[in-house]
């Protein structure tokens, strides 16, 4: 007897894909197969839709606390789970910073029957905890340290290679940065002239930017032995240089930079294209595709980082960097997908495989028997035109809006309970702290 047998999808996963059955039994996998009559509490007809394993988003913004008002983790959380995802990787600049344990176990605590999806924390990396960060990031509930080389929204910054290589000696796991250099963001800001509007961003934060960090970055974790995951990666010289570092460093990139591109989205999008790393032009575009498809980009995220309206109007550059993208994360790349630009089995390495392998997940990112029961189901013919209304944030906006997908998820499944179908969250919120391999038994 199952609690839910999901009959007769195409199943992807790390052995290819094929229309099978998939039995679960108390949250896991219990059986992968032709199942036939087999008797279930509940069946999911799944012909005609592929069935992935359950998509994580390792980058997102939820707010809470401090700013609520953008997003908190009840909303953030709904996105996710309108958008397919199953779990995901929340970021320490929240206010305060979530730089301490008790920091983290208060997030955890406001999470607890508030979160549609599985959920993690980064600690944030500092001068102040620096020597404690290696003991630290093994709390319950966190996923590791992140580390912030140039400013963006919040306080958390480590500007000097004294306190970056601190926390380096420190951490254990793989820590993840945002690589941009402070001192040239400071000196390129006064070049903004008078009236410049956000067309200038990516040449506020130019390409050299990012590469003088990155190459700061890449010298002190192998000095220190130390493995890195450099975020939202833009840059075509970047990728060249992470490329010959594979065995230090592991690759993110974002949808946002794959799609949009300048100057054309600051020309109609204005500030609401605005996000650091900034967006570029087509040839940094064309490199991040070519190292997604060539295996240099191990992840993808989405940066959900929302802003209000009202903030985002505000005159550049005092407008916010950032935009929602937790529940058009998928959407995008399925109709990547659909467009040829990448195979179905890439996409699930990068959302599912890829954050399992990097961080170390229990039970996740896989269908395999013995594994949590999250799937995400997608409708690989769906024609959807992404709009403000239906997004689930705060902030109540998508720079997608009226964008036209073929892809769509149609079910997200969380340890054997459907959460959400058809574009409605069904139930309770049922997320819980994710697990990490080395913090089993600790």
């Amino acid at each position: 007897m199952f609690d839910l047998i999901l009959r007769q999808g195409t199943i992807v996963n790390h052995a290819g894909s094929g229309i099978a059955d998939i039995g679960v039994r108390a949250g896991r996998i219990a059986a992968i197969g032709d199942l036939g009559s087999a008797a279930s509490a509940s069946i999911f007809d799944a012909r005609h839709l592929h069935v992935l394993p359950g998509c994580i988003d390792t980058q997102v913004h939820f707010r809470e606390p401090g700013n609520p008002h953008k997003e908190d983790l009840a909303s953030g959380c709904a996105a996710a789970a309108l958008g397919g995802i199953t779990a995901v990787f929340e970021m320490p600049n929240t206010k305060p910073s979530t730089t301490t344990p008790e920091l983290i176990a208060a997030k955890v605590q406001a999470a607890a029957g508030r979160a549609w999806v599985d959920h993690a924390f980064y600690l944030g990396g500092c001068a102040e905890n620096a020597d404690q960060l290696g003991a630290w990031e093994r709390s319950p509930g966190c996923c590791g340290v992140k580390v912030f080389l140039g400013s963006s929204t919040g306080s958390l910054l480590v500007e000097d290679d004294v306190t970056l290589e601190r926390i380096l000696t420190s951490v254990r796991r793989r820590m993840a940065v945002h690589s941009e250099d402070e001192a040239r963001l400071r000196e390129r800001r006064l070049l903004i002239p008078a009236g410049a509007d956000a067309r200038w961003h990516p040449q506020w934060r130019d390409e050299e930017t990012a590469l003088i960090s990155t190459q700061r970055l890449l010298a002190a974790a192998r000095r220190h032995r130390r493995q890195v995951h450099v975020l939202h990666v833009t840059t075509a010289a970047e990728m060249d240089l992470l490329r010959e570092n594979k065995d230090i460093a592991t690759v993110e990139v974002l949808p946002q930079h794959l799609t949009l591109a300048a100057p054309e989205c600051y020309e109609r999008l204005g500030n609401y294209a605005q996000m650091n790393p900034p967006i570029r032009d087509a040839r940094h575009q064309a490199a991040l595709w070519t190292a997604l498809r060539d295996g240099t980009v191990d992840v993808l995220g989405s940066d959900h980082a929302p802003h209000t309206r009202e903030e985002k109007d505000q005159t550049y550059p005092l407008s916010p960097s950032g935009m929602p993208g937790v529940q058009t994360l998928l959407p995008l790349m399925l109709d990547h997908v659909h467009h040829g630009r990448l195979s179905l089995g890439r996409l699930v390495d990068l959302l599912c495989h890829g954050p399992q392998r990097l961080f170390g997940l229990v039970g996740k990112g896989r269908i395999a028997a013995g594994y949590d029961a999250d799937f995400t189901v997608v409708d690989l013919a769906c024609k959807h035109t992404i709009t403000d209304a239906e997004q689930a944030s705060r902030c109540g906006w998508t720079p997608f809006a009226g964008l036209s997908v073929t892809g769509f998820p149609v079910a997200t499944v969380i340890r054997g309970e459907t959460v959400m179908r058809d574009g409605q969250l069904i139930g309770a919120p049922r997320g819980r702290p994710l697990r990490f391999m080395d913090t089993l038994g600790g």
